[in-house]
C-alpha cells in the first residue's frame, strides 16, 4: 500500500506539471489533484490493460505509438470522472499523458519496483 501511495504522489506531481505546462489542463484544488493521482493509478491498473488488449492490432501496426493515444484516453477518462479536473480536448490530454508518463518513468526509476526509495552505490 505505501508503494501505491508513493506512485500516486508521483502521478499527482506529473498532473501538476501538466497543469503548468499544458494549456487546457486545469485542476481546481490540491485535494482534486491528489484524488486525480489516485484515480489515474486505479484507472491505469484496471481499464488500461483492457484497452491495450482490445487495441492490440492497432498498437502493433503503429509500432506501439498507439499506446500514447491510450494514455491520453486514460487521462481524459479521469477528467471525465472527477468533477474538479478539466481537460480541453485530445491534444491537452495527449500532452498531459506524455508529461505524466515521463514523470512516472523517472519516479519509478528512483523508487524501484517495491515502492521504496533506493540508493544505488557503485563501488569500483
Amino acid at each position: 500500500m505505501p508503494g501505491f501511495l508513493i506512485r500516486a504522489a508521483i502521478v499527482a506531481l506529473g498532473l501538476w506539471l501538466s497543469t503548468r505546462w499544458v494549456h487546457g489542463v486545469v485542476i481546481d484544488s490540491p485535494m482534486t489533484l491528489i484524488l486525480a493521482g489516485v484515480l489515474l493509478g486505479i484507472v491505469n491498473a484496471i481499464v488500461r490493460p483492457i484497452a491495450i488488449v482490445l487495441t492490440l492490432p492497432m498498437t502493433i501496426v503503429t509500432l506501439g505509438l498507439f499506446l500514447l493515444v491510450i494514455n491520453a484516453a486514460m487521462v481524459a477518462l479521469v477528467a471525465w470522472m472527477l468533477p474538479g479536473m478539466h481537460v480541453a480536448g485530445f491534444a491537452a490530454a495527449f500532452w498531459a499523458a506524455v508529461i505524466v508518463s515521463i514523470v512516472s518513468f523517472v519516479g519509478s526509476w528512483l523508487i524501484g519496483p517495491t515502492g521504496r526509495i533506493q540508493v544505488i552505490v557503485k563501488r569500483g
